[in-house]
């Protein structure tokens, strides 16, 4: 389904009929690079109750890549999630990010808390709290923006993907696939959205991890030292969040555990319907 906001073209993947039928919405966003489609393989595995959507964010998959770079931002991404939301006359709804897409979910969720049901962070953060540190990053997230312009997307998809943060990654027998999916992006969409939505130039919102009192399901991989410790710490802000730690996983779970991944939502959503 491809839906207009402010004259920009987003893709969805849907299932038209369910959502229709008053099943609990919950949507998902990609991480950087990604896409969509890279949550189809839960779609099938949902609880009867829920209606499973997910976005191509602005910049990736089949979305449009504007020259404009006001429209990355950490406002203009939840400004666009929420007007997809009230397009689809969607009330309320569960909430659901990877890494990138994580921080546009938590982002969205501290705006908009109450249109949230719940809400699953996989390999996220609330963003940085020091200034030096956020400073660093916006340099070096400048410096990959024209890594990417001036080397070109396939160039850029085998840099990104050699860092230590995917090592485990590179282990799937699909690995070959999986890259070559996201070389299908665009230099204008990645570029973009790395200077205007770096995590660096994201507002911190661990101070406001407390106030969200729906329940949360963080989600991380054991050999991801870095995130699963910043899960940790996010779990005791928040009110009512559980943590779950998948053993021999890197940073991208979903992909690299499918299965336990699957596992872990289907029984943390089962779990709301049983709370009422």
């Amino acid at each position: 389904m491809k839906l207009k906001i402010d004259g920009l073209e987003f893709n969805l993947l849907l299932n038209v009929t369910a959502l229709a039928q008053n099943k609990t919405p919950v949507i998902f966003l990609h991480g950087f690079t990604g896409s969509a489609n890279d949550w189809q393989f839960i779609f099938d595995k949902f609880p009867e109750e829920y209606a499973p959507i997910a976005i191509d964010l602005i910049g990736h998959g089949k979305t449009d890549s504007p020259e404009d770079s006001k429209y990355y931002t950490c406002s203009a991404i939840v400004h666009q999630i929420d007007s997809i939301v009230t397009q689809l006359n969607i009330k309320k709804f569960v909430i659901a990010g990877y890494s990138m897409g994580g921080r546009a979910a938590l982002s969205y969720s501290v705006k908009h808390s109450d249109k949230i049901i719940a809400a699953i962070f996989e390999s996220a953060t609330a963003g940085i709290e020091e200034v030096s540190e956020k400073k660093d990053r916006v340099e070096l997230d400048l410096l990959i923006a024209d890594k990417i312009q001036n080397d070109g997307i396939e160039s850029f998809i085998n840099f990104w993907f050699d860092t230590p943060l995917f090592k485990s990654l590179k282990q799937l027998p699909n690995f070959e696939q999986l890259k070559s999916q996201r070389v299908q992006n665009s230099v204008t969409g990645l570029s973009n959205t790395l200077l205007s939505f770096s995590t660096g130039l994201m507002p911190s919102y661990w101070n406001k991890l407390g106030i969200l009192t729906f329940p949360v399901l963080l989600i991380s991989g054991e050999l991801d030292e870095k995130y699963t410790q910043l899960n940790k710490t996010m779990k005791n802000k928040f009110s009512n969040a559980q943590h779950e730690i998948i053993t021999m996983c890197g940073h991208n779970v979903h992909l690299e555990k499918p299965e336990l991944f699957t596992k872990f939502v289907v029984v943390f959503l089962k779990s709301l319907k049983e709370r009422g």
